[in-house]
């Protein structure tokens, strides 16, 4: 199939189908070896097929994983009245770990609580790696060999990032909910938010020896692993 013109629609279906994101060799792997098109022909036709989505309500995003059709940010007022569940609700102790390890990684759970002079609730650690928005990268050689986190292609999907570079400049952000609209926090119970079940943190959890190493990087030009 050469054709970008009935190329462009099959990857409308595609991608409409797919429910995440596809690459190229993805796309491509779909059609037989005689009519699979060249990665510049798939190419041509998402650049069209962007084009084409021009005035609508959905448009095509390349995000980390690969390409995928979304609903314009416009437009998620409406669309999310379609959904009988609310969101998700997060604390914002949730939040800045997030942002903490997007910015320094690789970072231990000790540097993280460093900053945020208070211990990080276990929950919140396991809240983030089950939604695959962080894991372990490594760790560090000091006694102990403290995990290093750092985040994942799901993360950069979900904030619709291509790499960690295009993440916003710590100087651009001036609120952690502007980080992301859909992605709803609780101002109200900043270390107690009951949505991420963290217990009330100087109750429960102690520092951990690792708390003591120091800060990790300073920036996310140290970044290693998304």
């Amino acid at each position: 199939m050469s054709e970008q013109n009935n190329l462009v629609p099959v990857i409308e279906a595609l991608l409409l189908t797919a429910g995440q994101p596809l690459s190229l060799n993805q796309i491509a792997a779909v059609f037989d070896e005689a009519e699979r098109p060249t990665e510049n022909e798939i190419g041509n036709a998402l650049k069209q097929l962007g084009e084409n989505c021009e005035g609508r309500g959905i448009e095509l995003s390349e995000v980390a994983s690969g390409y995928r059709l979304q609903i314009r940010e416009e437009f998620m007022t409406w669309v999310s009245r379609l959904w009988e569940e609310r969101p998700q609700r997060y604390s914002r102790a949730l939040l800045e770990t997030l942002a903490l390890i997007a910015y320094r990684q690789p970072i231990t759970r000790g540097d993280i609580e460093d900053v945020r002079g208070v211990a990080v609730s276990t929950n919140i650690i396991r809240t983030l790696q089950e939604r695959e928005w962080i894991r372990v990268v490594g760790h560090r050689d000091v006694p102990g060999k403290p995990a290093l986190f750092g985040t994942t292609r799901a993360f950069l999907d979900y904030f619709s990032l291509t790499s960690l570079d295009d993440l916003p400049t710590l100087a651009e952000i001036k609120d952690l909910g502007s980080l992301e609209p859909e992605l709803e926090f609780d101002s109200a119970n900043d270390d107690e938010s009951p949505d991420d079940s963290e217990e009330p943190e100087s109750a429960v959890e102690e520092k951990s020896e690792e708390s003591s190493e120091g800060t990790g990087p300073d920036a996310r030009g140290n970044s290693k692993t998304a």
